[in-house]
């Protein structure tokens, strides 16, 4: 058996969360096959399996925050030492007993353990798990039907049905037939594990059903049982469920599991769940969670008036769905988030920021760019305004090479790159990233503007490698695009310079003694005050602003 860590995915990741596992229990496997998707503080990466080989046990569940380092899925690895193969196919055996001539299952040898399973083992997927707890029924008790002597999901009702019928104090709960004196209805609020007709409950006290509802039938185990999360609406009980990052992020913090909130809707024929649906569910819980407090308040022993007076009603109840007016809604702060304003707070509280502000008459920038825009678009490409300003920028970097350099604090060395990878401020739901564009300075137009799409791309929908969000030397942010005009970015820590664009406007200025419309582009640079000098900040605009005034100038780079 090979246990699989989750692997250091990127520097400086020190935890991951699951979103979805790739395989299930059971499944064969390849080596480097993606087994899992795990978002990390810099990322979504999919986890390779590191052998061929049959997926053994799945250690977590999506919506788990997993320390790297921590086993997650364990595999049967092909080719193993015949001892260990041989010991494996025992254990396959002994879990599911072969009939002998009369049809009749043999007896339990004695290398059998008490569990009736071989060698203590229990074989069962995660659904079957976790509705044997729902159902307080015991696995090691339970004789599996599925591949392997498995357990599935119908031998763990069968098991709970045959408990319930025969009196077996196996996890169920036991119940008086009260109902023919009393009628149908509520009769406990709470039942214990080992009550009998007296209620005296055994050693365990433990809690089993929060509400018991007893039939009019007879005391043969027919009655139907009503828990609090049928009585808060109907459950799903699935092996898998998908959901988007931040619908999980939700259902964590709400304590939902998103495998038993009912859903009609699917994507890729599996079960899908929205944020809505995780509210509404997480709501009808709280509300049965209440009427199970009072109830319990009240004595556990004493028999519920109505259904109406156990359940609060809902607009009474704190529901912290963050809608509605006075409320509030949280959201962890941690992953992509985090990291950004960890990064941020490094930023602005290491280097002293200043910011120079100007302006440039882009007038013929957007003459030629609507020209060269039809010639583009019949090779494929969008020719925006970017590539345009990354080209500038390079250009005035090689005349003023102070702005593309870093701080080496520990030995005390500004370091000037020689060469032009230009980050991309880029705005995605997770928060800000910034892909890289590298060795602009060796690249066309079309070149930039089709690496510009397509990193932006793949950031905003979290499928971007981490190595394409580092070792930029200088950054653009066009906060423009959301109709702004000045702001003071900040800098893409370790670099000493980030250049904000503003949006596109026409203005009137003076040309030749009279007022004219002009297209103006405003500029905000940012710069770290301890390598570069507002005179260098200055000239640099100067430098920037002539080439975005008469892109021609581009040609001669």
């Amino acid at each position: 058996m090979r246990e699989f860590k989750l692997p250091d995915v990127g520097e400086g990741v020190a935890e991951g969360e699951l979103l979805a596992w790739h395989v299930e229990v059971g499944d064969r496997v390849t080596e480097d096959q993606a087994v899992a998707e795990v978002e990390t503080d810099k990322a979504v990466v999919d986890v390779p399996s590191p052998v061929n080989g049959t997926v053994r046990e799945l250690r977590a569940e999506p919506g788990d925050v997993i320390p790297v380092g921590e086993v997650i899925i364990t595999f049967d690895v092909d080719g193993e030492d015949e001892e260990a193969a041989a010991g494996e196919a025992a254990d396959a055996s002994t879990a599911e007993p072969a009939e002998t001539s009369d049809g009749e299952p043999p007896e339990a040898t004695a290398d059998e353990s008490a569990d009736g399973q071989s060698g203590g083992r229990v074989f069962a997927p995660p659904s079957a798990r976790r509705l044997a707890r729902e159902l307080g029924v015991e696995l090691g008790r339970v004789e599996g039907s599925g591949p392997g002597g498995r357990i599935t999901e119908g031998d763990v009702r069968a098991a709970a049905e045959s408990a319930d019928s025969d009196g077996d104090d196996s996890g169920k709960d036991d119940r008086t037939d009260e109902s023919d004196e009393g009628g149908g209805g509520l009769k406990s609020a709470v039942t214990r594990i080992g009550d009998d007709e007296n209620g005296d409950s055994d050693e365990d006290d433990e809690l089993t059903s929060v509400v018991t509802a007893v039939d009019d039938g007879s005391a043969d185990g027919d009655g139907e049982t009503e828990t609090a999360e049928t009585a808060a609406g109907e459950t799903a009980d699935r092996d898998r469920t998908l959901a988007t990052p931040s619908t999980r992020r939700v259902a964590q913090e709400l304590d939902v599991d998103l495998d038993a909130v009912p859903t009609d809707e699917t994507r890729d024929d599996e079960p899908f769940v929205t944020e809505a649906t995780v509210r509404e569910y997480a709501e009808a819980q709280q509300q049965a969670q209440a009427a199970d407090a009072a109830a319990v308040a009240g004595g556990a022993d004493q028999p519920a008036e109505s259904a109406e007076t156990a359940i609060e009603p809902a607009d009474t109840l704190p529901v912290a769905t963050g809608e509605g007016e006075g409320e509030e809604r949280r959201e962890p702060y941690r992953g992509v988030r985090k990291t950004i304003g960890e990064a941020m707070e490094r930023s602005k509280f290491t280097a002293p920021h200043v910011t120079h502000h100007d302006t440039a008459d882009v007038t013929e920038l957007v003459e030629t760019r609507e020209r060269l825009k039809p010639r583009a678009e019949e090779q494929g490409v969008r020719l925006t305004y970017l590539p345009f300003v990354l080209k500038a920028v390079v250009a005035a970097l090689q005349e003023h090479p102070v702005l593309n350099t870093s701080l080496d604090e520990e030995n005390e060395e500004i370091v000037y790159r020689g060469y032009y990878d230009i980050g991309v401020a880029t705005a995605t739901d997770a928060g800000l990233m910034v892909p890289v564009v590298e060795s602009v300075d060796e690249k066309g137009l079309l070149e930039i503007a089709e690496d510009v799409t397509d990193l932006t791309a793949r950031a905003r929908d979290r499928s971007i490698d981490l190595e394409e969000l580092r070792g930029s030397t200088f950054s653009v942010t066009n906060f423009g695009a959301i109709g702004g005009e000045y702001a003071t970015p900040i800098i893409n820590y370790p670099e000493t310079a980030i250049l904000g664009m503003g949006e596109i406007k026409e203005r009137p200025m003076v040309v030749d003694g009279e007022v004219v419309p002009r297209h103006v582009l405003t500029l905000s640079l940012s710069v770290d005050h301890r390598v570069v000098d507002g005179a260098d900040a200055a000239r640099f605009v100067n430098t920037l602003t002539e080439y975005l005034e008469d892109p021609s100038l581009l040609l001669l780079e």
